[in-house]
């Protein structure tokens, strides 16, 4: 059956399917890959690494499918959201901080603006900023998230009622075609799929991650601030990571003010231990769907597969109601 939706309207893409703009992980190749199997490939440019933009813009670019960029709202300015501009995106996702100072022009460069939102508030102001589409964002995610937020089921159709005819994506916890067909059915244009395509042959991940990814499973993975902190990472308080297991959390857990209390020392020590091989360089993000992370399909065939099991899934259910 074919899954057509607000969304895949608006990008004229074949699936509701989104790859989630993971900062570093989600390159030029990947986001490509996911455009030519049909749903929408999200640049994951983080905070904006100008040289990281120049290498990786021109590969997703050059895919000839509708494709974007995201940035994390509180670490970027003009410069770098110009320099993405200049290659053509059909959309600029913003998340994590008001996007308001750079809608407008986005819009005059022709794209579309999807903002990432975590809690009313923040979906609101979305709203009133003009957002083209709403990504709600539940704290099943891997990576940054919400402190205080809500689980994906319950915050999608509030969003969706909140948004009216504004297109309302859904992420977190999201993993197969079975998690797609759910937030379609709660009134959801689409998902934004972030771990599961991490586990792909175009992912820009280190192959222990991948490893740590295929073995990993939902109740190890923590979310918190305490590798923020110790890394000097300058995200806002209000946001915490989903990683999976790391010695720092299980040294520092319930402590995150003593290790905040003295930042600099925090660094150094991390610094060292990573160094020493205690620790490893990079936490693995990962979400409360990493169980069903099996393999590490080519990008392309995993939107196909996901597309193919989600119409399953609500045919399935269609019959049994």
């Amino acid at each position: 059956m074919a899954l057509s939706t607000a969304f895949t309207a608006l990008f004229g893409v074949e699936h509701p399917i989104a790859l989630a703009p993971m900062g570093g992980s989600a390159g030029g190749e990947l986001a490509a890959a996911v455009s030519r199997g049909g749903g929408l490939g999200l640049l994951g440019a983080g905070g904006g690494d100008p040289d990281w933009l120049a290498r990786e813009l021109p590969i997703v670019a050059g895919a000839g499918k509708p494709w974007g960029v995201g940035f994390q709202t509180w670490a970027v300015g003009p410069a770098v959201i110009e320099q993405a501009l200049e290659f053509g995106p059909a959309a600029v996702m913003f998340s994590f901080g008001d996007p308001g100072p750079y809608t407008e022009r986005v819009r005059e460069a022709g794209a579309a603006v999807i903002v990432q939102v975590t809690d009313l508030d923040e979906a609101r102001r979305a709203l009133d900023v003009g957002a083209d589409v709403v990504v709600a964002q539940g704290t099943e995610s891997g990576g940054h998230g919400a402190r205080h937020g809500r689980s994906t089921l319950p915050f999608v159709p509030v969003v969706v009622d909140l948004a009216g005819g504004v297109p309302v994506l859904a992420a977190g916890g999201i993993a197969d075609g079975r998690g797609v067909a759910a937030v379609l059915a709660l009134g959801a244009a689409g998902a934004v799929i972030g771990t599961r395509f991490q586990a792909t042959a175009e992912a820009l991940v280190d192959p222990s991650t991948a490893k740590a990814l295929l073995d990993g499973h939902g109740q190890d993975t923590e979310r918190n601030r305490i590798l923020d902190i110790a890394r000097s990472s300058r995200w806002p308080s209000k946001y915490t990571a989903r990683t999976l297991g790391h010695p720092y959390l299980d040294r520092w857990r319930g402590r995150e003010a003593e290790l905040a209390a003295d930042p600099e020392a925090a660094r150094l020590a991390y610094q060292a231990d990573v160094a020493s091989g205690d620790v490893p360089a990079q936490p693995v993000w990962a979400g409360e769907g990493v169980d069903l992370v099996t393999d590490l399909p080519p990008a392309a065939e995993l939107v196909a597969t996901l597309a193919s099991e989600a119409g399953q899934a609500l045919a399935r259910a269609g019959r049994s109601t």
